[in-house]
C-alpha cells in the first residue's frame, strides 16, 4: 500500500486557528503603537514651535509673531527672515536687524492632517484648522478635539 504525503485537513484547521490567535494578539499592539507615536509627534512639534515663538519674541522687542506694526501673518513671520518690526526682509539671509527663518515650515497637526494656523482669541478645539494661535495670549495649541491615551486633552499640551 502507497502512503500518501501531505496534511491533513486537522492539521491544516490547526495551523490556521494558531495563526488567527497570533494575529489577535499582535494586531492590536500595532494600531496602539500608532497612537503613541502621533501622540510623541504632536509633543514634539508643539515644543519646537513654542520655542520658535519664544525666540521670535525676543529678537522683536516683545512682540509676538503676527503681531508686529509691519508683519504679515503668524505662518509668515515664522517661516521667512523679518525685521525687528516685523516687515519682510528683502534678503534671504539673516545679519545685521535681519532675524528669522525660524521654521522651514509650519508643521502638520497629525491627528487632523492640517498645517493651517488659526489666529484668534477663541477656545481650540474646532477642528477647522491643525494650529491654533492665541493673538492675546501667544498661546499655541493644536486644534483639534481629541485627547491623548492618558486623557490629557490636546489643546492642554
Amino acid at each position: 500500500m502507497k502512503s500518501k504525503s501531505g496534511f491533513t485537513l486537522v492539521e491544516i484547521l490547526i495551523v490556521v486557528v494558531i495563526l488567527g490567535i497570533l494575529a489577535a494578539i499582535v494586531i492590536p499592539q500595532f494600531s496602539e503603537a500608532s497612537t503613541e507615536a502621533k501622540e510623541s509627534r504632536l509633543r514634539n512639534d508643539l515644543q519646537t514651535v513654542r520655542s520658535q515663538i519664544e525666540l521670535f519674541k525676543i529678537q522683536h522687542n516683545d512682540v509676538l509673531p503676527g503681531q508686529g506694526t509691519g508683519s504679515t501673518d503668524f505662518a509668515t513671520d515664522l517661516t521667512t527672515y523679518t525685521m525687528v518690526d516685523g516687515t519682510p526682509a528683502t534678503t534671504q539671509a539673516p545679519g545685521d536687524g535681519v532675524y528669522g527663518r525660524y521654521l522651514q515650515a509650519i508643521p502638520t497637526n497629525p491627528w487632523n492632517d492640517s498645517n493651517d494656523v488659526r489666529e484668534d482669541g477663541a477656545a481650540a478645539g474646532a477642528n477647522s484648522d491643525g494650529w491654533r494661535f492665541d493673538t492675546t495670549t501667544g498661546t499655541f495649541q493644536a486644534d483639534d478635539d481629541l485627547s491623548c491615551s492618558d486623557g490629557t486633552a490636546h489643546t492642554a499640551l
